[in-house]
């Protein structure tokens, strides 16, 4: 089990270009665009954004920002993980600190990690990878958990 929790992280931390980050403004947004080459397609809805943002290599990239201009949640789908300390930022320590009884290993299939204030769900296989992160006290009043998945 340690092992297939060691693979995973170092899959987490990867070699895939930067994306917004998890709790930092909006603007970075912009740049992950640029850096990409690539459309930034954004959902406006009453109470948050989505910037959706597509990789050449096929890696999707939501990332939903509250009115407060804070990117709230993140999630991925695709054939590569990408790099989980561009995605996460300072909230990458708590895949790194958090204790057994905060994560949870679906046998060859993912990891969920739960803290206080930081939910992480990634699974998949070889050429196929999804999940999803976000922070519980950023998430706007009246928007659901669900949206982030």
């Amino acid at each position: 089990m340690k092992n297939f929790l060691g693979v995973l992280f170092i899959l987490t931390l990867g070699t895939v270009p930067a994306w917004a980050v998890l709790g930092q403004y909006e603007s970075s947004v912009s740049v992950d665009q640029e850096f990409l080459r690539s459309a930034d397609s954004v959902q406006a809805f009453q109470t948050y954004k989505i910037h959706q943002l597509t990789s050449a290599n096929g890696t999707i990239i939501r990332e939903y920002v509250s009115p407060k201009g804070l990117v709230f949640g993140v999630t991925w789908q695709g054939p590569f993980m990408p790099s989980m300390q561009q995605l996460l930022g300072s909230y990458v320590t708590n895949l790194q600190t958090a204790s057994p009884a905060q994560t949870h290993i679906r046998h060859l299939r993912g990891l969920t990690v739960k803290t206080n204030d930081f939910v992480f769900v990634s699974g998949g296989h070889m050429r196929f990878w999804k999940g999803n992160a976000y922070v519980p006290s950023l998430i706007p009043n009246n928007v659901s958990v669900e949206v982030v998945r």
